[in-house]
């Protein structure tokens, strides 16, 4: 049985990992404030360039913009948002175990696919399993902007425009509320099936509908994936805030336990020494 002096000691020591849990869940939910801002914020520029997209494929009949052309996959390309650390409770396993069971669904060897990772935790994961990794973008801070992750959009773009790879997947956790995150696949490139988000509006194009695709595609794509990687910090920062409310209760729990425990070896103890008192004046008489 441990000791009055070791209970004593685990219910400090949980005490100061109470106190350091709690502060972490009030960072957490902080972050995530602002974070569900940005990410709600981005929201109309998305649905806007996108309703423009959709119009003018309607209305256009070239249709030779190779980001809009499904060619036969020979390799497929992965890009992967995870976070830079851990204490997020399931929220990297959750995308990892995702993104495993599709490429072992699709793909017989390893070399045909290539991983573009953002967070390091995903591209730790996927130097171990062997993986290409052909491009990653970590420590990103706790609120990006679009410089941030700029090198890795335009070359996952770029890339498949110039048919290094054939098709480009996304991975991330989507945000619905702070204790809800989605894990979300989107294939990225090619655009075969963009939608109006439900606005209907007339646009006249200078100098063509042709030209402003050539360079609106490219920007869409890049904008899917930055919508993405906020949607994720937002994800990231309620997996946070959920996880370390769980350790804190848990810590609460234990130090609940721990004390009923403290106690009843304390009287236990002073029952002891009660009785060899009094054993001892017996003894004297």
């Amino acid at each position: 049985m441990a000791s009055l002096r070791d209970i004593k000691s685990r219910i400090t020591s949980t005490k100061k990992t109470s106190q350091i849990t709690k502060a972490m869940q009030m960072v957490s939910a902080s972050k995530l404030s602002r974070a569900e801002v940005n990410a709600k914020a981005f929201v109309p520029y998305m649905h806007k360039i996108q309703d423009v997209v959709a119009s003018i494929a309607a209305g256009s009949s070239d249709t030779s913009n190779p980001m809009m052309i499904a060619r036969p996959v020979k390799k497929t390309a992965y890009l992967v948002i995870t976070s830079d650390r851990g204490l997020v409770g399931g929220y990297n396993s959750n995308i990892l175990r995702t993104v495993m069971t599709k490429i072992r669904e699709r793909h017989t060897s390893n070399d045909d696919f290539v991983i573009l990772s953002v967070g390091r935790k995903g591209k730790e994961f996927f130097a171990k399993q062997g993986m290409t990794i052909l491009e990653s973008a970590i420590a990103l801070p706790d609120h990006p902007t679009f410089a941030d992750i700029k090198e890795i959009t335009r070359k996952a773009v770029g890339m498949f425009s110039d048919g290094t790879y054939d098709e480009v997947y996304m991975y991330y956790n989507h945000f619905v509320s702070a204790i809800q995150q989605e894990v979300t696949e989107k294939k990225v490139l090619p655009l075969t099936d963009i939608q109006p988000t439900g606005s209907t509006a007339s646009y006249e194009f200078d100098p063509s509908a042709e030209a402003i695709l050539e360079v609106l595609l490219p920007q869409y794509a890049e904008s899917l994936i930055f919508g993405a990687v906020l949607d994720g910090k937002a994800s990231e920062h309620a997996a946070s805030m959920t996880a370390m409310k769980s350790a804190t209760d848990n810590a609460s729990d234990l130090i609940t336990g721990l004390t009923l425990q403290y106690n009843r070896a304390r009287q236990a103890a002073i029952t002891q020494e009660i009785t060899e008192i009094v054993g001892g004046a017996s003894a004297l008489e």
